[in-house]
Formats: structure tokens, C-alpha cells, sequence
């Protein structure tokens, strides 16, 4: 039986050339993008900003609902698209509707958790649920095949030019645009394994057949049938909640729920980013770690 570890845990991203946290505060965030810096709202940011001034190229403006609506100023110095890397991964960053950038810089440490967790294998079969643009697929990747699986045709196909800009569109990947509960019973059913699965699935989204997706109602399902593929033999399963009023601890609660047929240990806690705003101003305190989610991890050793 899989062990839980009640400690939360910090995963915490401190930036690399493709990303930087500068500042927060006062509900918004400083950040740079490669070349260009942004500033979007951020309501855990409660504290007041360390840097005098702000020089963005860009602020997303956030709507008057809680669904995430609002509108980007950008300079015109801010082209359509422009690429950035992450170890041996190069993607194109690019400001959308939705206030990202085309990716989520505090998954970072994440890719890097699950490569550690594959070792030096090439022949690992792992899921990439609700994918994306593709960064955490391309990373794994390195390891074996992987399914990609995403309800966005458009989200599929940015994915899809990664993998080509990276030099590997010629990678073992399934690229299927999908709804991600449906994809998973059908695998169960198929008695499909996998060594590794990654979820990120979003608070509140629509399937390519416009099916309803509701998180506190499908996840527990979804986590059910997740655990169905997965063996005495499997590495990990990883799963990331945003912009939810849930615990860590929640969570992590359903997997141990779930994976109980399984040996492993179970972990939890926040994914953070490290703020660089005392660096700039010689400081010799640690910046602020900004919280961004809550994740729940399952590894097996073997």
C-alpha cells in the first residue's frame, strides 16, 4: 500500500534564462518572458512590491468576472510569438486570451521530477492528460513514447510546432485531441499500462464534443480510472490543481484513495516560484516564494 507522506512539500521553481519572476505584490505579478516582462494579476501576491517601478511591455488587465475574462495591453515592441527553452525544449511564447504565455514556467521542476523518476529508460510509456502546448510531452519524450492528450485541436497543434521547433517531431508521441475522462475509461477498458501520468486538468473546460468538465465532479473519477493503468511496475503519477479552493492534502487524500492497490509513497503540497526582486536590489534575504498550486505526487521506486 502506497504510503502518505503527511508533510506538505515546495516544489519550487527559481527561473532560468526562458523565465524570471523580478516582483509581486499589492494582487499582481513581475514577470520576464525571455526578452520581454509582464505583469498579471495574482491574488496570492498579498504582501507590497519590493522594486520601485514596474518597465513592462505588457499587463494583462483582468474582466469584472471570476471566470478569468480581460484584456492584454502589450506594446508594440511585443511580437505575435517568440521562442524561448527549457533544457532541450524550445516552444514559442505567446501572450493568449487567457492571461498565460502558451506555458506554465512553475512546471519546471515538475518535468524535471519526472525524468528523475524514469531514470536512464527509453522504453517508458507515459500519459500527458490535458497537455497542453506540449512542454511537459517533449520532455518525457526523452524517455519513450508518450500520449498526448488534449480537448483544444488548437492547443494540440501548438504542441505539435514544439515538438517540430525542438527537432522532435520524429519522437514516439500520440497526439489526440480528446476529452480526457472519456480517453481514460477507454483505456481502462482496453487494459492499457503506463509508467508514467501526468494531469493537469483545469477547474471548469469543455471537450472537443463541447462535454462538460467540472473538477471537484470529474476528478475523483478520472484519478479512479488513472489508477487503473498503472502497475506494481509504474513510476509516478502527477497531478497539478489550480485555481481551486481545495488542500494539498485534499488531493493527496484521492490517491492514496486510489492507489492503495500500489506500493510507493504519496506527496503534497504547492508549487512555487522564487522571486528575484532582492537580487536586483543586493539583498541578502531569500526572495519571496509565490505560491502558484497544489500538487499530489505518487513514486515508486521499484
Amino acid at each position: 500500500m502506497a504510503t502518505l507522506i503527511q508533510q506538505p512539500l515546495v516544489m519550487e521553481c527559481t527561473g532560468w534564462d526562458a523565465y524570471r519572476l523580478l516582483d509581486s505584490g499589492a494582487g499582481r505579478k513581475f514577470e520576464a518572458f525571455g526578452p520581454y516582462a509582464f505583469i498579471r494579476p495574482e491574488p496570492q501576491a498579498m504582501w507590497q512590491p519590493r522594486l520601485p517601478n514596474w518597465d513592462a511591455a505588457g499587463e494583462f488587465v483582468p474582466g469584472s468576472d471570476e471566470d478569468g475574462g480581460g484584456r492584454w495591453n502589450l506594446s508594440p515592441e511585443v511580437p505575435d510569438g517568440w521562442e524561448l527553452q527549457w533544457n532541450d525544449v524550445r516552444f514559442t511564447a505567446q501572450p493568449t486570451p487567457f492571461r498565460h504565455l502558451q506555458f506554465f514556467p512553475d512546471m519546471a521542476p515538475v518535468w524535471d521530477w519526472m525524468r528523475d523518476q524514469l531514470g536512464a529508460r527509453k522504453d517508458a510509456e507515459t500519459l500527458n492528460m490535458f497537455g497542453y502546448t506540449g512542454l511537459g510531452t517533449l520532455a518525457l519524450s526523452d524517455h519513450g513514447r508518450v500520449t498526448h492528450v488534449d480537448a483544444s485541436k488548437k492547443s494540440v497543434a501548438q504542441a505539435r510546432e514544439n515538438a517540430a521547433l525542438s527537432g522532435m517531431e520524429d519522437r514516439p508521441i500520440r497526439w489526440l485531441v480528446d476529452d480526457a475522462a472519456k480517453f481514460t475509461a477507454r483505456e481502462v477498458r482496453r487494459e492499457r499500462r503506463y509508467d508514467g501520468i501526468i494531469l493537469d486538468p483545469p477547474k471548469f473546460g469543455r471537450g472537443p464534443k463541447q462535454e462538460t468538465w467540472r473538477i471537484e465532479e470529474g476528478l475523483p473519477g478520472l484519478i479512479g480510472d488513472c489508477a487503473k493503468l498503472l502497475d506494481d511496475k509504474s513510476a509516478f503519477l502527477f497531478l497539478t490543481v489550480y485555481a481551486v479552493r481545495m488542500s494539498s492534502l485534499a488531493i493527496a487524500g484521492l490517491l492514496e484513495e486510489a492507489l492503495a492497490h500500489l506500493p510507493g509513497k504519496i506527496e503534497h503540497g504547492d508549487l512555487a516560484v522564487r522571486e528575484e526582486a532582492l537580487r536586483q536590489a543586493q539583498d541578502d534575504r531569500n526572495g519571496r516564494l509565490l505560491p502558484t498550486a497544489i500538487f499530489a505526487r505518487w513514486s515508486n521506486p521499484g
